[in-house]
C-alpha cells in the first residue's frame, strides 16, 4: 500500500510546477501537432476511439424514452466532461511517439503500469462525479420551470422548448449552467491527466498546476474550450460517428498542448 498515493507523488511531496507563458498561436500548433499523430498510424486509433461514437449513440438511445427526453442535451453535453481521462491512451501514444518509442495501439493500455494510476483513478471518479452532478443539475433546472411533467412526445418537447417562455429560460440558464459546469472541468484538468502520465507528481499537484496554468494563460485556455466544442458538435452531427476521429486528435493535442504550458523536469 505505500505505493498507493495520491494527494502527493512517489516522493511524498507537494511539487510545484513550473508554468510557461503560451500563446493562441502555440494552441494552434498544438492542434496541428495532434493531427499529425494521428495521421501516423489512424488504424490504431480507431480501436481505441470506437468507444465514443457507440457511448454517444447509447447515450442517445437511452434518453429516447420521452421521460428522458429533457435529458438528451444534458447528456450529450455531459459527455465532454468525461473526455479528459477517456483520451488517456491517446496521450500515452504521443507521449511515446515524442521520445522516438513504439506506438502500437496495444501501449494505449499503458497506462495500467504508471505509478500514478491511484491518482489517474482518483482524477477520473472527480470527473465522473462531475458528470453526476451537472446531470443532477440540468434535470432539477427543468423541473423548476416545467414541473414533475415531461413531454410525451420529441414534437412536444421542441414545441415546448422553443415556444414558451420557460423554454427560453431553459436555454439560457440550461447553457449558463453548462458553461460553468465547462470552465471548472476545463480549468482543473486542462494538463492534470497528460501530467500525470508522465510525472507522478499526485492528483493535488497535477490539478493545482492545471488551474494555474489556465490563470496564467486565459485567453489560450479559453480559446482551447472553443475548440474542443465546436469539435465535440460536428462530431456528433453524423450519428456521433465523427468523433471517432475528433475525439483521437484532440487527445493527441492536448497531450502537446500540455508540453507547451508546463517546463519540463
Amino acid at each position: 500500500m505505500s505505493a498507493f498515493h495520491v494527494m502527493t507523488g512517489s516522493g511524498e511531496r507537494y511539487a510545484r510546477l513550473a508554468i510557461n507563458k503560451i500563446s493562441t498561436a502555440d494552441v494552434f500548433d498544438a492542434l496541428r501537432r495532434g493531427l499529425d499523430d494521428f495521421r501516423e498510424k489512424p488504424s490504431h486509433y480507431v480501436f481505441l476511439c470506437l468507444m465514443y461514437p457507440i457511448a454517444g449513440i447509447f447515450l442517445a438511445l437511452a434518453s429516447s424514452d420521452a421521460n428522458l427526453l429533457p435529458m438528451i442535451f444534458p447528456l450529450m453535453s455531459g459527455f465532454a466532461l468525461i473526455g479528459p481521462i477517456a483520451a488517456i491512451g491517446l496521450y500515452e501514444i504521443s507521449r511515446r511517439r515524442e521520445a522516438g518509442l513504439d506506438t502500437s495501439w496495444t501501449h494505449a493500455l499503458d497506462v495500467r503500469h504508471s505509478p500514478a494510476l491511484p491518482s489517474i483513478i482518483v482524477g477520473g471518479l472527480l470527473l465522473f462525479g462531475f458528470f453526476i452532478v451537472w446531470l443532477v443539475a440540468a434535470q432539477t433546472l427543468y423541473t423548476n420551470l416545467f414541473g414533475d411533467v415531461f413531454p410525451r412526445s420529441i414534437e412536444v418537447f421542441i414545441s415546448q422548448i422553443f415556444g414558451t417562455p420557460e423554454g427560453m429560460q431553459l436555454i439560457i440558464w440550461g447553457n449558463l449552467l453548462g458553461l460553468v459546469f465547462a470552465i471548472v472541468v476545463l480549468a482543473t484538468t486542462v494538463v492534470t491527466f497528460p501530467l500525470l502520465l508522465n510525472r507522478d507528481v499526485g492528483l493535488v499537484a497535477a490539478m493545482a498546476a492545471s488551474i494555474r496554468a489556465t490563470v496564467v494563460n486565459p485567453v489560450p485556455i479559453m480559446l482551447w474550450g472553443l475548440i474542443i466544442a465546436a469539435a465535440l458538435v460536428i462530431g456528433t452531427i453524423p450519428l456521433f460517428v465523427g468523433l471517432a476521429l475528433v475525439m483521437p486528435i484532440l487527445g493527441h493535442a492536448t497531450w502537446h498542448l500540455y508540453r507547451k504550458l508546463i517546463t519540463p523536469a
